[in-house]
């Protein structure tokens, strides 16, 4: 049985709609440089200040770290007014799945590209937390403020194992629907699990080497061994 599963939020256990996208797409090209589809794939699941800074170098346009913290200023707006209009919701049965995760004895903790400010807004508006009460029991939230460099560093995982005492890198599950999500697994040496309910197909997540490709996350208790 794993001890610890460590799972990205949008597009993985949460639903926002592609605002994710939407947002990160829209800041750069305000900076006047054209994303590739292939680009904004790639730089999903990363820490979105980087992500920022290369898709505007790929689309044509190098920026100063001001201007890359302004656009990522306007990343925030944009996702926020997006959340305001399409409220995030849970992925069906996930609430269910980290209730039966922990119930089993095994630690939940959620893995972002998002900073602490754009999290923990988010989780809040679902009910979520790591503080106990009536909504959604997390062991751990672990955010890009957390770690000296985002996915596809294996840096998130190691920080959810330090925060709820996992020591075995073998007994971790990590899943979430990028294909960096799926290499920082592997580089931490965990289960890597790519889920198909964001935006990165099914191929994709299978070329980058993940060890399970599941239509969704709620599916990792199918996998044996897993409970």
């Amino acid at each position: 049985m794993i001890k610890l599963a460590a799972f990205d939020i949008a597009g993985t256990t949460v639903d926002d709609g592609g605002a994710v996208y939407e947002a990160l797409r829209g800041c750069v090209e305000e900076l006047g440089a054209t994303v590739a589809d292939a680009d904004l794939s790639h730089w999903m699941g990363t820490d979105k200040v980087a992500a920022i800074e290369n898709l505007a170098r790929l689309g044509g346009v190098t920026l100063g770290r001001d201007e890359v913290l302004g656009a990522f200023a306007r990343f925030q707006e944009i996702l926020a007014e997006r959340y305001r209009i399409d409220p995030p919701r849970a992925i069906p049965g996930v609430e269910e799945l980290i209730a039966r995760l922990r119930t089993a004895g095994v630690k939940v903790a959620l893995t972002t590209g998002f900073d602490r400010a754009v999290a923990v807004p988010l989780l809040a508006s679902l009910g979520w937390s790591t503080g106990g009460g009536d909504g959604v029991v997390l062991d751990a939230v672990i955010t890009t403020d957390d770690v000296p460099a985002g996915r596809p560093a294996p840096y998130m995982i190691f920080r959810a194992m330090e925060a709820t005492g996992v020591v075995d890198t073998a007994a971790v599950l990590a899943a979430g629907d990028t294909a960096v999500d799926v290499q920082a697994a592997d580089n931490a040496g965990a289960i890597s699990v790519g889920v198909l309910t964001g935006q990165t197909p099914a191929e994709t997540l299978e070329a980058v080497g993940a060890d399970h490709v599941l239509d969704s996350v709620v599916d990792i208790v199918k996998l044996p061994g897993i409970l």
